[in-house]
Formats: structure tokens, sequence, C-alpha cells
């Protein structure tokens, strides 16, 4: 791969990975987009291994097992720097973590974030699902639950950690948190809106797309980002 093309975004799907490796890639992604301003940046697009992460303005009181309790259940804990409060991601979640030079792309982090929710929603659409917005709580909702969570960070314009899109996600792991820090709305999946499973893979490209047409920009996928 070329990393010094400034006219495409290159993006890759990953499965099963395990979070400490998609953090120390995102951050190693992060400093090569920072040192060469004329590259408009990565998409990594993965299925996690069960985790849940602590925003930086996150609350540890949402989390309503231990920690030992987590370890029996073969789930990490992460507190990291994004934006927002407790999530969990995991086996048939699309997450995706855009390392993208906002300036490049002439974004604030406002309407990046808005734009993250605009692509959604567009990839919802694709699968027969109206998602939409609820003003006070970013991220993607169908009805009065959430389909999709965005936190994102930004240094120096360039961005990390980015949304998790509930594909096929087994639901019951959201009942150990308080997603979000919000305790009086729902979770949902694409599983159960359309009472069938959708391929991981289907939906990444999908998204891949949409987020092409937002950033008006080739994408382009890799096997991998070395």
């Amino acid at each position: 791969m070329n990393p010094g093309s400034d006219n495409i975004v290159d993006w890759i799907y990953l499965e099963r990975v395990d979070y400490s490796i998609t953090l120390s890639l995102q951050r190693e992604l992060q400093k090569r987009v920072s040192s060469n301003t004329q590259h408009k940046g990565f998409l990594l697009l993965v299925e996690h291994k069960p985790v849940v992460t602590i925003g930086r303005f996150g609350k540890a009181n949402n989390i309503l097992i231990s920690q030992d309790q987590m370890k029996r259940r073969g789930i990490e804990v992460w507190k990291i720097e994004r934006g927002g409060d407790v999530t969990f991601h995991g086996p048939g979640q699309l997450v995706g973590y855009p390392i993208i030079n906002l300036r490049r792309f002439k974004l604030g982090v406002k309407s990046y974030v808005h734009m993250l929710e605009d692509t959604l929603i567009g990839v919802l659409k694709g699968f027969g699902i109206d998602g939409g917005r609820i003003s006070e709580h970013p991220g993607v909702w169908v009805g009065k639950e959430k389909v999709a969570a965005i936190g994102v960070f930004v240094k120096d314009s360039i961005t990390m950690h980015g949304f998790a899109l509930n594909v096929n996600t087994d639901l019951s792991y959201f009942s150990l948190i308080v997603p979000c820090g919000i305790s009086n709305m729902g979770v949902t999946s694409m599983n159960k809106i359309l009472r069938r499973e959708t391929k991981l893979n289907d939906v990444a490209s999908h998204f891949a797309e949409e987020f092409g047409k937002r950033l008006q920009t080739a994408m382009v996928r890799r096997g991998s980002l070395d």
C-alpha cells in the first residue's frame, strides 16, 4: 500500500479482534496521518471480542457488575480517551474507527459527529431501517432505542475512535451496564428490527461506501494497513 496517496481513504475489515490490537493500530495510524498532511486517512471496521469501554466522561457506577464478574464472563474493561460514557463492543457488532484529518475535509468536531450519524442513517436505510437522531443524545436511534453509539477523540484535527452499530449483537450484554449513561432509553439491533441476521462484512462494505460519499473521496479496501 502507498500511504502517501492524497485522493483516497484506505479501509479494512477485521473479524473478532482484541480491543488492544485496534487501539494500538489507531494510535499508530493517527501518527501517520498527522505526519503526512497529504494523506486523507484510514477507516478501520472491526468486530470485537467482548469488551466494555469507559469514555473520558464515563462513570464507573454505570458498570453494574464487578470487575471480577466481568472477567468471569470473558469481558475486558478499558478506560479510554473518547467522549461519552460506558458502552459495550462485541460479536455481531460493527465498530468503526475513522482516522482522518478533519482539516482536509473542512470539518469541525460537531459536523464530523453529525456526518457519522448521517452515514449510519444511510447504511440503515439501505437495509430497510428508518434510523434517526435524538438531539440531546448523540448516536442513531430507532424510536427510543439506540442502534448505534458514537464516541470520538480528536487531537490536532486527527480523529480516533468512532461508532458501534448493533447488527447481530447479543443485546443481553447491555444489561450489565447503563449504556452511554442513559437509563431511560433502550438498545436495539438490526437483527431485532429485521428479525434476521445480516452479514457484518456486507454492512462494513455499505458503511465504507456511504462514508466515502459524504466525504466525497474514494474508498479503497485493503487486505492490511501495514
